[in-house]
């Protein structure tokens, strides 16, 4: 394959609006447009995205099914409270609880929330039980779940909680994949382990099966409620519906958000057996939480994904992406390392003396539009519905981009 850079993008337009928090390293691009797995700046370039707005449009960008759905949904109803019964949320969480096989769904508006949630649920179903010294929860160092004060307190990102202290108590941290560790870190004050089967923030690092499994086990025997974390890695990213199918581990409750609604705010809690009760009237709650428009969305997407047969695509041109990534580290072996995760979340590991953020600006003047993440690496996360030409195109770019940056 060629290592020429493609033609590079025209000059770039950046429009910038003062009075935004700066609380962003915003990259200096505009977009003002997206079709399908593409994206256009003001000034009229295109990107491939590889980014999906943080694994959020799973289908694209301005899908049409999706477009009409939220448009229809919007004529009708946008807003009500959930003070009374309305659609679509119900039916929505009808259609979760089915493909789940889970008894009861929490809509709220972000993934953070949803884990927020999750941490308030486990503490309940404790202090109904009776157990009331039953408050831990239990995560992974180098997990990541959100920003509010209690996700937060449940990630391990020293970085993230520098100036927020203190953050709510009752909070422990086990290593990822050390079943040993995780056996001495789960007892009769666990209330929940929550955690991601990847752990994406961190730089794409997979859970291992027997990790899972063991987990699954110890919270079983030991009175804890087992929580997936499938803000990232759910609605198909990994090649299954859901993360816990598959890894054939079946947590008791998870959570959703991202591209449940394809880029509307939307977050879930899925909850299953006893636990699914342990929210009463006055627990928790949300104002837009389950929202018609957003939920609509959600539904459409459900839909498209039953005719699209789009677990059978995801682990095709994953596959076919995971393979030009190893190309790419067998080229280049002193800058990567081979890559990892699953179906189409992927993370091209950057080795020491380079920086996986150094490639994210050169991507732009190739037309690539790509993302660092935790750990030194290139996080790969595009729309589902990409092609395999796509993927070749993508791939292409990126070893412009490569050979751009370490020339530069």
């Amino acid at each position: 394959m060629s290592l020429i850079p493609t033609a590079q993008q025209g000059a770039r337009i950046v429009t910038r609006h003062p009075h935004l928090m700066a609380n962003y390293a915003r990259q200096e691009i505009n977009i003002v447009r997206g079709e399908g797995v593409y994206l256009f700046d003001e000034s009229g370039n295109r990107y491939l995205d590889m980014v999906a707005g943080i694994a959020v449009c799973a289908l694209g960008h301005a899908h049409p099914r999706i477009t009409r759905a939220i448009a229809d949904q919007a004529a009708t109803l946008v807003h009500c409270s959930n003070l009374y019964h309305h659609e679509p949320a119900g039916i929505l969480a009808d259609r979760l609880a089915e493909l789940s096989g889970f008894d009861a769904v929490f809509f709220c508006n972000s993934g953070a929330e949803a884990n927020e949630a999750a941490i308030k649920l486990a503490r309940k179903f404790a202090w109904r039980k009776g157990e009331k010294e039953r408050t831990t929860i239990l995560a992974c160092n180098g997990s990541f779940h959100g920003r509010t004060l209690g996700a937060l307190a449940a990630t391990d990102a020293p970085a993230y909680k520098e100036g927020f202290a203190p953050l709510p108590s009752g909070f422990a941290f086990t290593p990822f994949n050390d079943i040993d560790a995780l056996s001495s870190a789960i007892d009769d004050r666990t209330a929940a382990f929550i955690v991601e089967p990847v752990q994406g923030e961190s730089g794409v690092l997979p859970a291992t099966p027997e990790f899972l499994a063991a987990a699954r086990d110890f919270c079983t025997q030991r009175g804890a409620l087992l929580i997936f974390d499938e803000v990232q890695v759910g609605m198909g990213r990994l090649g299954r519906l859901f993360a816990s199918q598959l890894y054939d581990v079946q947590p008791d409750a998870f959570t959703l958000a991202k591209s449940l609604a394809n880029g509307l705010p939307i977050g879930a809690l899925i909850v299953r057996g006893d636990a699914a009760t342990s929210l009463k009237p006055g627990d928790h709650g949300t104002t837009f939480g389950g929202s018609p428009v957003p939920a609509a969305a959600a539904l459409e997407h459900l839909a498209i994904r039953d005719v699209l047969d789009l677990d059978a695509h995801v682990e095709t041109v994953g596959a076919l992406l995971r393979n030009e990534l190893r190309a790419i580290a067998h080229q280049w072996p002193d800058v990567f390392e081979p890559p990892r995760g699953h179906g189409l979340m992927l993370g091209l590991p950057v080795r020491e003396g380079h920086k996986a953020s150094d490639f994210v600006p050169h991507g732009l003047d190739f037309g690539l539009i790509i993302n660092a993440a935790g750990r030194n690496t290139l996080r790969f996360i595009p729309p589902l519905i990409i092609t395999q030409d796509e993927i070749r195109d993508a791939v292409q770019r990126l070893r412009s981009t490569i050979a751009a940056t370490l020339a530069s």
